[in-house]
């Protein structure tokens, strides 16, 4: 490491009637620059959202606070340079969509239609979407529809989803179950109110979810039904978030954590591109009918190392030029038993791409 060192020589000289120059004694001395550096993790609190003037206490982007946090830094540690690194979790502003429909039941015929049978129910998990495509052949972005159909396996039973059309295919929201109104303590498959829905969802899920256990920071979409009365029930679409122990109701804002590095002249952050699969992406591996990975109890993607491997597929295909170490968050549809997004974080070594 290098080190400025100053030499201060403090000389006793008679001075005459005239100075002579030459009896001035200069040190000449290496300048080498002291470089001071440090490592920190620490949460952005009020005051630094209040300093960057973000009235709403968060981030509307990833990008904002890329180009504004390092800005923070060089206030928070003014002497720190070269090599010193920063851990900043900071919120971030992150809407989802809350859609609602009347629920429409589909008839004998509208079943038949698709299977080609009588039976008056669908027997296959692509049924319904067969009946989306037919029934809505040229849906607009945020299109949503709550349906009510028969299902048969080994015994039939009805089954109340939604449908909401986003990036050019239908995600599914799976409703409550009869059963699971039931153990909530309801006479009939619905709440009587919204108030009453975000009070019982939050102490349902974790049964729910009890095969397929979420970790902090995990967000769920799930659908309810409400009497609106006339005959008519309405379904909506919350979402709920998971700290490590307990869910409660989103609020439309995340934590994120972004690792700075400073680079001699300024901070500045690390190489991680965040990726979406898209439905080239989920054909490219088979998956492109339901464009998601099948997570449930007893298959295959249920194991990481076969969702690791297609999304390794995917992104060597997409990007062949990545450099070493090249990091990547990338977010993939998975179906549960419900819809849901998934993240795994990857970096590129030896050309593969390992779990971080």
């Amino acid at each position: 490491m290098k080190k400025i060192i100053y030499l201060l020589m403090v000389l006793g000289l008679v001075f005459t009637t005239a100075c002579d120059p030459m009896e001035d004694i200069y040190a000449e001395i290496d300048a080498q620059e002291e470089i001071i550096t440090g490592e920190v993790t620490f949460t952005l609190s009020d005051d630094d959202y209040e300093d960057l003037e973000l009235n709403y206490g968060n981030f509307s982007s990833i990008d904002d606070a890329k180009a504004m946090i390092p800005g923070l830094l060089i206030d928070k540690y003014p002497v720190w340079g070269e090599g010193s690194l920063a851990t900043v979790t900071f919120k971030l502003y992150n809407p989802l969509s809350t859609p609602s429909a009347e629920v429409y039941e589909l008839s004998d015929a509208e079943h038949n239609a698709i299977t080609g049978k009588t039976y008056g129910n669908f027997d296959r998990d692509y049924h319904i979407f067969d009946y989306l495509e037919a029934t809505y052949p040229t849906p607009d972005e945020g299109d949503f529809y709550s349906l009510r159909y028969r299902f048969y396996a080994g015994g039939e039973v009805t089954l109340t989803d939604g449908f909401l059309y986003k990036n050019g295919e239908w995600n599914r929201f799976a409703g409550f179950t009869p059963d699971e109104y039931k153990a909530m303590g309801e006479g009939y498959p619905n709440f009587s109110s919204h108030d009453e829905a975000a009070i019982k969802i939050p102490l349902a899920l974790p049964d729910i979810f009890k095969f397929s256990p979420k970790k902090a920071g995990d967000i769920v979409q799930a659908m309810y039904e409400l009497y609106a009365g006339g005959g008519v029930t309405k379904s909506y679409v919350n979402n709920y978030i998971f700290d490590g122990s307990t869910w409660s109701k989103y609020n439309n804002v995340i934590e994120e954590t972004i690792k700075f590095g400073h680079d001699g002249t300024t901070w500045v952050p690390d190489n991680t591109i965040k990726y979406t699969l898209t439905a080239a992406d989920y054909d490219l591996v088979g998956n492109g009918y339901y464009q998601n990975f099948d997570v449930r109890s007893g298959k295959a993607e249920e194991l990481e190392s076969v969702r690791l491997e297609k999304i390794n597929t995917i992104l060597l295909n997409n990007f062949p030029d990545s450099a070493e170490g090249q990091k990547y968050v990338v977010s993939y549809n998975v179906y549960s038993g419900a819809a849901e997004v998934w993240e795994m974080k990857v970096i590129l070594s030896g050309g593969v791409y390992v779990l971080q």
